[in-house]
């Protein structure tokens, strides 16, 4: 993996997930592929395969850069302006 800059602007304490769904998804009547929590904030939306990419939308509105999996099991994060594993 590699180590972005933007790792190191994360809060120091982990977020609290805001939803336990992407909320958006729910709202606009469709299903979230895969989740993705926003380690800025907390905000859950969905992945890139899912209709609308609220995920990617909330990283370039929001500036929040880094986000992880937020599916049972899994770990890994993604920072978009890299756009890379971090």
């Amino acid at each position: 993996m590699t180590v972005c800059p933007h790792v190191a602007e994360l809060p120091s304490v982990e977020v609290t997930p805001r939803s336990a769904t992407c909320e958006a998804c729910v709202a606009a009547g469709t299903h979230p592929v895969h989740l993705r929590l926003c380690l800025g904030c907390g905000h859950v939306a969905c992945c890139d395969s899912s209709p609308h990419r609220h995920a990617t939308a909330h990283a370039r509105e929001s500036g929040h850069p880094v986000m992880r999996s937020f599916e049972p099991g899994e770990d890994w994060r993604w920072c978009y302006v890299d756009e890379s594993l971090v």
